[in-house]
């Protein structure tokens, strides 16, 4: 009779140790990019971007991230010149994948919509026409043009110490609906990248929850 007291007794201890004690809501985080500044410093486009995001659970959380992207680039090939600077949007969700939320680390899955309205800059010198002597350079000055796109997100969120993460991840991103210029297809799109209609991304984030 002892015997099984002790155990019974154990196992409702066990029971009380694994009940889920994580509340509904857990607060939020603000996070940096840093991957989008050097690539705007090292070369001729990248983003500076920030994101909010709400914790439910530990397992959802609900995100809204802004950012300001800009291309100045001239074409060896072409001689192309193109120019652009304006902000972008993306909404979503993302789910943490690991079973234990306990953790201050996270692995998390996510989908987003963006969005972005810009105007572009585009010239090309041209060259004389050696039959007509036609002048065939061209140029547009703030033309404004606009693209839809979705995202799937595959992520990790380190604790460092804290409330201080470190986190990194990967995007794929496809275009839904855009409209380009009267001139053709636009170098880069602010938050998208370079003109496509699939691309792969990669952030390198300091997160902080508060």
């Amino acid at each position: 009779m002892l015997t099984a007291y002790v155990a019974m007794h154990a196992q409702n201890k066990i029971f009380a140790v694994q009940k889920d004690t994580v509340p509904f809501f857990k607060g939020f985080s603000i996070s940096i990019d840093l991957a989008g500044p050097v690539m705007r410093t090292l070369g001729d486009y990248g983003e500076y971007e920030a994101s909010l995001r709400i914790n439910l659970h530990n397992q959802y959380f609900p995100i809204f991230e802004i950012g300001y992207g800009s291309a100045k680039h001239d074409d060896e090939v072409t001689s192309l010149y193109y120019k652009t600077q304006a902000p972008y949007f993306r909404i979503g969700c993302d789910l943490n994948l690991l079973k234990n939320k306990h953790t201050g680390n996270r692995m998390f899955g996510g989908l987003r919509y963006a969005f972005t309205s810009y105007k572009v800059d585009i010239a090309h010198p041209g060259m004389q026409d050696p039959v007509w002597g036609w002048d065939t350079s061209f140029s547009i000055t703030g033309e404004t043009c606009s693209q839809h796109w979705i995202e799937a997100v595959f992520g990790i969120d380190a604790k460092i110490w804290g409330p201080l993460h470190l986190g990194w991840n990967v995007r794929y991103k496809r275009r839904i609906a855009h409209k380009d210029s009267s001139v053709g297809n636009t170098w880069y799109i602010p938050g998208y990248g370079k003109y496509g209609d699939t691309r792969i991304g990669a952030n390198f984030n300091v997160i902080i929850d508060i």
